[in-house]
């Protein structure tokens, strides 16, 4: 009763702050721009309180050359259920805090603590970075991004203050350490350390040319962060992040009556609230936040801790997701411009051309695609536009972050899945998300497959194109719409049995013994993982089958015209893509019920382990971006057995870890736990209610943790040697420790992850034979299998113990090649 008395407080309290006007930034919120700006050099470290600056033992010193790490001569060891059920170690984050404040100078304090957070001179909070985003590097190395930086200094609410509190997110570099039976943790951080997009400001889309209501050409430091961009390896190993966020208040009352800003910011009181709750301090300005995408795109290059930019895309992108293609170049689709008010009146107020088109993008996504030219560095539009004021022949309606995948055949893959802003959703188009689509990049062209999680071919009923003709600014419009009508009744008439045979899967559906959760985990998922199960020949040599497996989410709403609710799902669903099927598209889509979670799940990573198992780590039970801190963190860890097709529980994370936390396989099979970057609760400031059961909102989680599987604990096969380089079609050689017990050999790529999304995820199962102590390979020659870049390989035996458990070796680093048809780099030989 107590808990709920302090809660109804806190209601009352907010509403009458609501009702007299007062939200924003509070008075400390301008000391943020003292930090290092993007194009700055790093500046000296000083000694201070607590301050190590130049000292040798600081793990965060000014960085010597890139070293790589090794996970050579690790040594695993676990105790009773640890060894049933893996265990979690850590948890582990850097020693220091850097920044600059108006006592430093051009210096930089460096400050060693065990705290998340500092206080500076100024008042405002200084934090270390949480791992939002993050990717692991060729030499074992990985780079990571920080995710909402700023939230800390938030007084009263995200969204009347943070365009003028958010700040650029920081990166760093984390480092393993040499061969050895321990890891060595360090950190480096890359310059420049935000990234360097927009030094000089973004050009931002405000809703007046001149931006006449808002403070976006009046902000600094925040016109350029890398939260919300996507990230993805490159052929040579570099890292590209594209997109990201200018951060800016549209409207805002000091833009409209500048007086305002000084009546406001000579107020210095600060309200307390009941109980333990803090207080909150009146704003300096008040206003509505815009997080508008950029068009930038950056490479992280790992030979010397770089950030450099690259071609700029020709739409800015918040929320993108992009897909590395058999050439080596990189597709990228969807996003959005301007997240809060999606309204694009500016250019077609200042009379440009593009004006119209742009106001026919307003209240959607970005539907027009890009591809990005890996020799060129530059990026283009995807097909044509006959009539300029509407879209692209190659544009599609598509959730924020879809779930893209590569098949096997060379074309995109959308598996109906996505990140949605629940209950209302994002797009008045949002309906066609339900569709499972394939891109085509020589024909640029999308073609619709099935209704996510039904047995419904769409082509063999003539509505392979029914998305497009559902577009309103579709240039093909009226082309769709005479041929879907067409082609329905051509198959109806024409091949009765055929649209028979699809009436019959949708019935089979209907009367499936699991048809709850077949209906409920059909159609559009929300804040679920998309996972590519592991690539296999068949029977005739060929991968021709892809097969993803989705699990947890947001409950889909779809018959209440929105993308998903509030609560979370635990349903699981197997979907099947053959890209060598007798049908119209030469491909057949199936979807089948699997085993549930052992609970609702919303925001968790999943990973695919090279024993062709599935992790799934922490997430919450209801959508933390409906009402930020309302949830509880769901910290089991789950295995989905992909024999018995079932979900177990297994080891118990350290830390709770529910908006974006990150997760990702290690070169030794461990995996990588971290992040978890909350918005502010209820969208007002870091209000903590860890103690009501709920989650912990008092900022972001700078720290990691490493799960060590049941495998890492087993007598473990050894590579003894491997080529560090293959070309496609190659056939290798793998010297091993006991080559006759080696039952699969599997590249897997290396992670590039943010917000449960990395569209290069695979793992390939390549054909070998067993002679004398070697195991000899076959590399695919498809390059749609096996798209250049760095991977890991595993050679996998069965446990000798009687556990019949799969278990993977350490894996040794393969750099993949490109075709030699594809540009020039440094990636092909």
């Amino acid at each position: 009763m107590k808990n709920l008395e302090r809660l109804a407080g806190l209601g009352l309290l907010t509403a009458a702050l609501i009702a007299c006007g007062g939200s924003g930034s509070g008075s400390s919120a301008g000391t943020n721009n003292s930090d290092p700006t993007n194009n700055s050099p790093e500046p000296s470290p000083t000694e201070g309180d607590g301050s190590q600056g130049n000292d040798p033992d600081d793990p965060m010193a000014p960085a010597p050359a890139p070293q790589a790490s090794s996970f050579a001569g690790r040594e695993y060891s676990c105790e009773g259920d640890e060894c049933l059920l893996g265990k979690f170690d850590g948890p582990f984050a850097e020693p220091t805090i850097r920044y600059s404040d108006s006592t430093t100078g051009e210096d930089l304090k460096v400050v060693t603590t065990e705290d998340k957070c500092l206080e500076d001179a100024d008042g405002a909070l200084r934090c270390k970075p949480a791992a939002g985003s993050m990717a692991l590097l060729p030499d074992n190395r990985l780079v990571y991004f920080n995710a909402l930086e700023g939230t800390e200094n938030v007084e009263f609410s995200i969204v009347a203050e943070f365009g003028f509190v958010a700040v650029n997110d920081q990166t760093r570099v984390l480092n393993f350490g040499p061969a050895g039976a321990n890891d060595e943790i360090s950190w480096q951080r890359p310059s420049p350390v935000r990234g360097g997009a927009n030094v000089d400001g973004n050009d931002s889309d405000t809703l007046l040319p001149g931006g006449e209501l808002s403070d976006a050409e009046r902000t600094e430091g925040n016109d350029g962060a890398l939260f919300c961009a996507d990230v993805i390896q490159l052929a040579d190993g570099r890292i590209m992040a594209v997109g990201g966020t200018d951060y800016y208040t549209e409207p805002s009352l000091g833009s409209v009556f500048p007086p305002a800003r000084d009546v406001l910011g000579s107020i210095d009181t600060e309200i307390p609230l009941p109980s333990n709750f803090g207080e909150i301090s009146v704003p300096d300005d008040i206003g509505v936040v815009e997080l508008e995408g950029l068009k930038d795109a950056r490479i992280f290059n790992p030979e010397d801790n770089s950030w450099t930019q690259t071609g700029h895309m020709n739409h800015g992108r918040w929320y993108p997701s992009m897909v590395t293609l058999p050439d080596g170049d990189v597709f990228v689709a969807s996003g959005v411009t301007k997240l809060l008010k999606p309204v694009y009146t500016g250019a077609l107020l200042g009379g440009e051309s593009e004006g119209l088109r742009e106001l026919l993008q307003s209240a959607d996504n970005v539907r027009t695609s890009e591809t990005y030219d890996l020799e060129e560095g530059t990026w283009s539009e995807n097909g044509d536009r006959p009539l300029e004021g509407l879209d692209s022949t190659a544009g599609k309606a598509l959730p924020l972050y879809p779930r893209l995948h590569l098949l096997p055949n060379g074309k995109v893959f959308y598996n109906a899945g996505g990140q949605a802003f629940n209950p209302f959703g994002q797009s008045y188009n949002q309906a066609q998300w339900n569709f499972v689509s394939v891109y085509d990049p020589q024909e640029e062209l999308w073609t619709d497959l099935g209704y996510a999680g039904l047995n419904v071919q769409l082509d063999e009923l003539g509505l392979d194109r029914i998305t497009s003709a559902l577009t309103l600014t579709s240039p093909n419009l009226v082309e769709d719409l005479i041929g879907t009508g067409e082609g329905l009744l051509t198959n109806l008439l024409g091949d009765p049995l055929g649209s028979l045979e699809q009436v019959e899967n949708l019935l089979g559906d209907v009367a499936d013994p699991q048809v709850a959760n077949r209906l409920i985990g059909a159609g559009f998922r929300g804040s679920s993982f998309s996972i590519m199960m592991p690539l296999r020949q068949s029977e005739s040599g060929a991968y021709s089958e892809a097969q993803f497996l989705t699990a947890g989410g947001v409950l889909g709403a779809v018959a209440a015209s929105s993308p998903g609710s509030y609560l979370a799902v635990p349903n699981s669903r197997l979907d099947t893509v053959n890209v060598n099927a007798d049908t119209e598209t030469g491909m057949r889509y199936s979807s089948e019920i699997v085993g549930n979670l052992n609970g609702p799940r919303w925001f968790s990573t999943g990973v695919l382990l090279p024993d062709g198992s599935v992790m799934a780590f922490n997430g919450a039970n209801r959508d933390e971006v409906v009402l930020p801190g309302s949830a509880t963190p769901v910290q089991t860890t789950e295995r989905y057995d992909p024999q018995t097709r079932e979900w177990t529980e297994m080891a118990t994370s350290l830390n709770p870890r529910t908006y974006h936390n990150t997760a990702l396989l290690l070169p030794d099979g461990r995996l990588l736990i971290g992040g978890h970057a909350p918005i502010n609760t209820a969208y007002l400031f870091s209000l903590n209610l860890e103690e009501l059961g709920l989650s912990p909102n008092d900022g972001r989680d700078p720290s990691f943790e490493i799960y060590s599987p049941p495998y890492v604990f087993k007598d473990r096969p050894e590579i003894q040697q491997a080529p560090s380089e293959v070309d496609h079609g190659d056939s290798i050689d793998i010297a091993v420790d006991d080559a006759a017990a080696i039952n699969e050999v599997i590249l897997v790529r290396r992670t590039s992850l943010t917000h449960l999304v990395d569209g290069d995820q695979r793992n390939v199962v390549l054909p070998h034979t067993v002679s004398g102590g070697n195991v000899s390979v076959q590399i695919p020659e498809n390059a749609a299998v096996l798209p250049a870049g760095h991977y890991m390989l595993f050679v996998n035996r069965i446990a000798s113990d009687g556990s019949n458990m799969v278990v993977p070796s350490v894996s040794a680093p393969v750099q993949v090649m490109l075709p030699e048809e594809s540009p020039g780099l440094m990636a092909q030989r």
